[in-house]
């Protein structure tokens, strides 16, 4: 039976322009604010990586509160358009906040403003813009095919922006003369984009009602039986109830599969964060900082080329396990290849290798709500019970627990390694750390996710529970 389809082509297409608004925050924060901090504030990048580290305390309980908020919401504009909507005028002031740190205020007074404005963008406001962002996927579609269709096209946005972003900022900082005036301006002009893209986002789908999203099989488009299911003598069909949000992290942390997926997407995470710190490397080991976006092209044009034909491969391979898990292989692989042409010291070669990383890793990003979704299904068939703002939080735990780790470890690193801010050249041992961070981090990362996705064949889980 062909699935019921809900969304037109522009719905499609402005849910997924929101990701635009996500990764003028994501991508700047990532990529640069370590070395604006570092040279241009002049803050110790140790010390800024603890700070990040211990700002990841608050977004741990953040997550699945907002999560399990968003799923109690019930409003004229659905669940979780509200908090997608009001959450991103927080993120766009606090990413402001970020680049005007006063350069009058004592040294303990920079790291303090800087640690609540992080700390406020990070676990509150972008928390709450994100994890209902991703929800939406469950909330405006029963369709899977759909669903994979959404996801493809917000990566592409989010890939395209994050390749324009660490393409131009460079030279845009220098348009605007450089210093900290001029990375206060790029922050501004980069929050009213993420304020217009979001907005538009916010107001291109709209949710289902309650009842259709509880009734019958989520990806058949069968209708409901009224048998009661084996373990909790449910009834499909019917609402979902009201839970505290210890009954939702219970439910969370016995998904197998959720905790899965929360994994994966952490080190997705930090493997985007230890690539972001590539404006080191350039700068440093390559002796040119430009090369940063020639990188962001050889990453993100794979990525989007992949995602294009995502949909069209899942349905293919008739689900998502294979061709997620056959992708990473290519994404490790490739991987390799970048860290033999890094000492071998040819750029084109290191290209290569990292379009064609990127390229099997394109999947996965694709088809990640998607596969949410499915692993929201999964608890739903097992217990009855409707999760999907409270799983979803898994995708902004991952990025900003990932992320943070990630640009964490690199301020440690570098802060171990004897980094010099602002120098026209670093000591060797620093050197040596660039690479371990630029070369082998990611590589460990990839093959580390490679394992995950053996395990992670949920679609087989949920037929066997829907056979039985």
């Amino acid at each position: 039976m062909e699935e019921k389809k809900y969304l037109k082509w522009y719905n499609k297409v402005g849910y997924g322009s929101g990701d635009i608004a996500g990764n003028v925050v994501y991508a700047l924060l990532s990529a640069f604010v370590m070395i604006y901090l570092t040279d241009t504030v002049g803050l110790n990048a140790g010390i800024v990586g603890s700070l990040i580290a211990a700002s990841k305390l608050f977004d741990g309980i953040s997550d699945i509160f907002f999560g399990s908020m968003i799923d109690k919401t019930r409003t004229k504009m659905g669940k979780a358009r509200p908090w997608m909507f009001y959450g991103y005028f927080g993120c766009a002031l606090c990413l402001v906040a970020i680049f005007v740190i006063p350069a009058g205020m004592s040294r303990f007074g920079q790291y303090a403003w800087f640690f609540i404005a992080y700390t406020l963008l990070n676990a509150g406001f972008y928390t709450a813009n994100n994890i209902a962002y991703s929800a939406l996927t469950a909330l405006v579609t029963r369709n899977n095919h759909e669903r994979v269709q959404m996801g493809s096209i917000r990566f592409m946005f989010a890939f395209g922006t994050s390749m324009v972003i660490q393409t131009i900022t460079v030279g845009m900082v220098a348009y605007f003369g450089g210093g900290a005036g001029a990375w206060r301006a790029v922050a501004v002009i980069y929050a009213v984009v993420g304020v217009i893209s979001n907005s538009l986002s916010v107001w291109s789908v709209k949710e289902l009602p309650t009842e259709e999203l509880s009734s019958g099989d989520m990806s058949s488009g069968k209708l409901p039986s009224e048998e009661p299911a084996k373990e909790t003598g449910r009834v499909q069909g019917k609402p979902e109830e009201r839970y505290r949000l210890s009954e939702a992290f219970g439910l969370l942390i016995h998904n197998k599969y959720y905790l899965m997926i929360c994994a994966a997407y952490i080190l997705m995470q930090i493997y985007s964060a230890t690539l972001n710190m590539g404006i080191y490397f350039m700068t440093y080991v390559l002796k040119n900082a430009g090369l940063l976006g020639v990188f962001s092209w050889a990453i993100n044009i794979p990525m989007i080329a992949g995602l294009l034909f995502t949909p069209a491969l899942v349905a293919r391979l008739k689900g998502m396990y294979r061709l997620n898990l056959y992708g990473y292989v290519l994404g490790t692989l490739g991987r390799v290849g970048v860290i033999i042409a890094g000492y071998v010291g040819s750029v084109p070669l290191m290209l290569l290798c990292t379009a064609a990383a990127a390229l099997g890793m394109s999947p996965l990003q694709g088809d990640m709500n998607a596969l949410i979704a499915t692993c929201s299904e999964y608890t739903f068939l097992k217990t009855g019970r409707r999760v999907d703002g409270t799983m979803y939080s898994c995708t902004s735990l991952g990025t900003k627990l990932g992320g943070g780790i990630g640009t964490a470890v690199a301020g440690w690193l570098l802060a171990y390694s004897g980094y010099v801010g602002g120098a026209v050249s670093q000591p060797a041992s620093c050197i040596n750390m660039l690479h371990i961070m630029y070369l082998w981090m990611p590589m460990a990362l990839n093959l580390l996710i490679t394992l995950i996705l053996t395990r992670m064949d949920v679609e087989k889980a949920n037929e066997k529970m829907r056979q039985s």
